[in-house]
Parts: structure tokens; sequence; C-alpha cells
């Protein structure tokens, strides 16, 4: 009998329980609604809500790029899948600018992480149709509407 993935939230930026009280709750739903979407029954996923500041640290250890950013995911090892961390100034900002709530904005970015981590990625064309295709699934599982729509 496999056990369910195991999702573990770490509120590092105390000011995400202020911005959107159920972060905890919506995080882990998104995070579970991708790995069940992906036939991914087994694992962990370690997730960081975080400020902007770390976020624009690690991008910078990891990626070489000195900025903040909106998610970040690393791969992981055996049954560990993997890290993923938000940026609360980030996140919502973007929410803001595209007329989202920071609600839907996270569980697509969440999706989007947990994506990454299973082997999806977006530099070709190709690639990012499929990576967004699996998104709008998982978020209309959520109730959540089309991201990319215009």
């Amino acid at each position: 009998m496999s056990r369910a993935p195991a999702i573990e939230v770490v509120i590092e930026e105390p000011a995400w329980r202020t911005a959107e009280p159920r972060v905890r709750a919506l995080v882990r739903a998104a995070a579970l609604a991708t790995l069940k979407a992906e036939r991914c029954d087994a694992g962990s996923v370690a997730i960081l809500l975080a400020a902007d500041a770390r976020l624009r640290a690690l991008n910078a250890s990891f990626r070489g790029k000195d900025a903040a950013t909106n998610v970040l995911s690393f791969p992981g090892a055996g049954d560990h899948l993997g890290d993923i961390a938000l940026a609360l100034g980030v996140c919502a900002r973007e929410a803001a600018e595209q007329g989202k709530s920071l609600a839907d904005h996270l569980q697509h970015l969440t999706a989007h992480g947990v994506l990454h981590l299973l082997g999806y990625d977006h530099e070709i064309d190709a690639e990012a149709e499929a990576m967004e295709a699996k998104e709008r699934l998982i978020l209309a599982g959520l109730g959540i509407a089309d991201p990319y729509a215009a």
C-alpha cells in the first residue's frame, strides 16, 4: 500500500498569514492536487513561504540572478521530490497587477513549482505549452480560472 505524499509548509515570513490567512491550507491543496494529477502518490515536498529578500538571496546563490522572483524550485533526491520557495511581495504584486486574488495566484505558483520538481519546464515553446496545459487542468480542479487567459 502506498502512502500519501508529505507536504511540509514552512512560513518564514509571518506577513504571509496576514496577507492570506488560509495560506498553509491553500499551498498544501495545490501541491497535493498537482501530485495527484501527475499520479505521484508518495514522496515529500517542502514549501517555504518567505520574504522577497530570501528569494533574492536564493536566486542569486543558485541561479546567478540578483533579483527577487515569485517561485523557485529545487529538485530533491530519492523520496524527497524537492523544495519550493515563494516570495510574498513578488506574489502579491503580481496578483494585484494581474487582477487576481493572492490565493489563486499562490495556488497557481505552487502547482507551477511542483511541476518543475516533477521534471516539467518552460524553456522552449512546446514545453511551456505542455506545462501550462497541466496547470490549467490542476487549477480548474481547484476552482481557479485559467491563469493564462487574456
